[in-house]
């Protein structure tokens, strides 16, 4: 189920959709959060980290596309971070992780498209938190910071880490306003 806050819009590949939108939040089982669409991007510096956590996704059971980039060669971070937010944005997506050399600047590109909240991750409590206070639908690795374990450790815990809601989702609803209101409103 999904709630629609705004106007039917047209994503960059014809696709109808409400550019606002609410989803709640997947349906617990047990501690493991239930089956989700992910969204998984990296330039150049995280492509060998986003094969793993691509493939630790499917041993997870969960519907994974992995949006690119697919070698070494020196690409700009900002295209993956679009492609992957506007599918999170749209509904397309669960969620989304975006790997870059440090997470930021991936993190940075994707809160610039609404209904996004990316948070560059380096360890444990911060990927619960993230979920947790903020209902953070896109996590943002740093591959040269995090090694492969602790980087799939931090994809699991956000993945199975649900919103606690309550007095944060008054907290998230107001940068959802914030965001409506954009950034020239007085």
């Amino acid at each position: 189920m999904i709630l629609h806050l705004g106007i039917v819009g047209v994503s960059a590949c014809g696709v109808r959709h409400l550019p606002r939108c609410v989803r709640p939040a997947p349906q617990a089982y047990g501690s493991r959060i239930g089956r989700m669409r992910v969204a998984v991007g990296a330039d150049h510096a995280g492509v060998a980290l986003k094969a793993d956590v691509v493939r630790m996704l499917r041993e997870m059971q969960h519907d994974c596309d992995d949006l690119g980039t697919a070698g070494e060669g020196s690409v700009d971070y900002p295209d993956y971070a679009e492609r992957v937010a506007r599918g999170v944005a749209a509904g397309d997506y669960d969620r989304g992780i975006l790997i870059c050399g440090t997470g930021i600047g991936m993190a940075i590109a994707a809160n610039k498209v609404a209904g996004v909240r990316a948070a560059p991750v380096t360890d444990v409590d911060v990927a619960r938190l993230a979920r947790e206070h903020n209902d953070a639908n896109v996590l943002a690795l740093g591959a040269r910071l995090v090694g492969r374990e602790r980087a799939l450790e931090l994809v699991r815990v956000f993945l199975e880490t649900p919103f606690a809601g309550g007095r944060h989702d008054r907290r998230v609803q107001k940068i959802a306003a914030l965001e409506a209101r954009g950034a020239d409103a007085d």
